[in-house]
């Protein structure tokens, strides 16, 4: 069973670019869009579980004040893990149950809220946004829009769940190891993991050893991905990134794009994954685009060296999450899966200055494979299943069982992450015997963000993704 909440009101099945163009031309007001916002996510939450905290009555006192910038009175979310001056953040657990309200604004916020968005408050994401299911041992999961047996991935599920149902065009996501593209992949939207360094950072963020995660936005089109990023770059261009700007027409020249399911120790897309994939070849060999088969270099030792990083994280939060968050802290709440990734770095602290320095060498690593191999452009599957059902991972098992999981559907998103190039996901294609949509994923070159939407526009244009409504 499917549920969402597109119907005849302000917001109708509008992206935001439009949503924006018609509150700038005066045709609605950013109370009228904010209230229908409002009123769609009061109509789903109780199925897919999306929200955390939220603002509306100071949202819908606020709408009109909103009109400035460019998507000025467009309704949008935030994800549970920044710091929005007036609501509490969680980080997706109960260990910070009772945190107090923030007195201000993460940086990544303001850049946000400086194009005119209007905020309704927080999403669901699991435990620290350690894992790529959006489940919990003590609470409901966030539940897809699209079937409601299925997860929605993670860590930025909440927000893909109510951009899917309809209930805003637009949602704030964050990605250290595929945490904006999977969930994009499971809820038929398109994810953007932006070149390293090329938004601002949450602050939590800012305290990483190693910058494998980054801010970013899960959209219904390209066009308000696109917009979201060149607005973002007025407020704040990073000079060390080359810059996007104002991308607006599909792609208008030929590439040549490598493609691969195969990742490293064993693990790849399946049979079905692979099937997909094929497809998706032929949409591009259709456009004009050579296509051909190359090998990633994701190595044994990378896949390692990230499951280290992405352990001492949880071992950190665990052991000084009070001091890290500034909130009331009891570790006893967290996951069985973040004390388990904690007990793994443990017994392999001793690697950490290795494992961090191989990791921060890794930056040059994407550029280096894709001049070797003479492509511009890389595909492969965003995951390499189809989204499992809610059972597949349930959140109260233990360590051993609930990673191999996580591990094996999510192991191709993190080489992004680790070399900091851009990765985008793409509702391709569509599952139909469960009715879930099917994400690809393309990445290209340090910089090059650009292109891959270029790419993204010309394959919404020639294929159009499959809706909800």
């Amino acid at each position: 069973m499917k549920i969402h909440s597109f119907t005849d009101d302000a917001l109708g099945n509008l992206d935001a670019t439009a949503i924006a163009e018609l509150i700038k031309n005066k045709e609605i007001k950013p109370s009228e869009v904010v209230a229908a916002a409002i009123e769609r996510a009061k109509k789903v939450n109780p199925e897919i579980n999306a929200v955390v905290t939220d603002c509306y009555e100071k949202a819908l006192a606020n709408a009109n004040q909103h009109a400035e910038g460019f998507f000025g009175g467009v309704p949008m979310f935030f994800k549970d893990l920044t710091c929005i001056e007036g609501l509490p953040c969680y980080h997706g657990t109960s260990a910070f149950e009772g945190a107090k309200p923030n007195t201000k604004n993460d940086p990544i916020v303001e850049q946000i809220l400086a194009q005119g968005f209007v905020n309704l408050g927080t999403t669901t994401m699991p435990d620290m946004g350690l894992t790529c299911f959006t489940q919990f041992p003590d609470a409901p999961p966030t539940r897809n829009p699209w079937n409601l047996e299925y997860g929605v991935g993670g860590s930025s599920g909440g927000s893909a769940a109510l951009v899917a149902a309809g209930v805003v065009p637009l949602a704030h996501a964050a990605d250290g190891g595929g945490s904006t593209r999977i969930p994009s992949a499971a809820c038929g939207l398109v994810g953007l993991k932006p070149t390293r360094g090329r938004i601002l950072l949450s602050k939590i963020f800012a305290q990483q050893i190693v910058e494998v995660a980054i801010d970013g936005v899960i959209t219904r089109t390209v066009r308000d991905t696109a917009h979201f990023y060149g607005e973002a770059e007025k407020y704040y261009h990073n000079p060390k990134v080359k810059r996007i700007g104002m991308v607006t027409n599909p792609l208008n020249r030929k590439l040549t794009i490598g493609f691969t399911g195969k990742a490293a120790q064993g693990h790849g897309a399946d049979a079905q994954m692979t099937a997909y994939m094929h497809q998706a070849i032929k949409i591009l060999e259709d456009l004009g685009h050579t296509v051909k088969e190359v090998e990633l270099p994701i190595t044994d030792q990378l896949m390692d060296d990230f499951k280290y990083l992405w352990a001492m994280s949880a071992f950190f939060i665990k052991k000084f999450g009070k001091s890290v968050v500034q909130a009331p802290f009891d570790p006893s709440k967290l996951t069985k899966l973040t004390h388990g990734l904690a007990k793994f770095y443990t017994k392999n602290m001793l690697k950490t200055p290795f494992f961090v320095r191989r990791l921060r060498r890794t930056n040059r690593l994407h550029d280096e494979f894709m001049k070797s191999n003479k492509i511009d452009v890389l595909l492969t599957p965003t995951v390499t299943h189809l989204t499992p059902k809610l059972d597949y991972i349930d959140m109260s098992a233990d360590f051993d069982v609930v990673f191999p999981r996580m591990e094996k559907w999510a192991c191709i998103t993190p080489f992004c992450n680790a070399t900091g190039a851009p990765s985008l996901s793409l509702p391709l294609l569509h599952n139909e015997e469960h009715d879930l949509p099917v994400g690809m994923l393309f990445s290209a070159n340090h910089g090059e963000d650009g292109l891959l939407l270029e790419l993204g526009y010309q394959l919404e244009e020639a294929v159009g993704w499959k809706g909800i409504a």
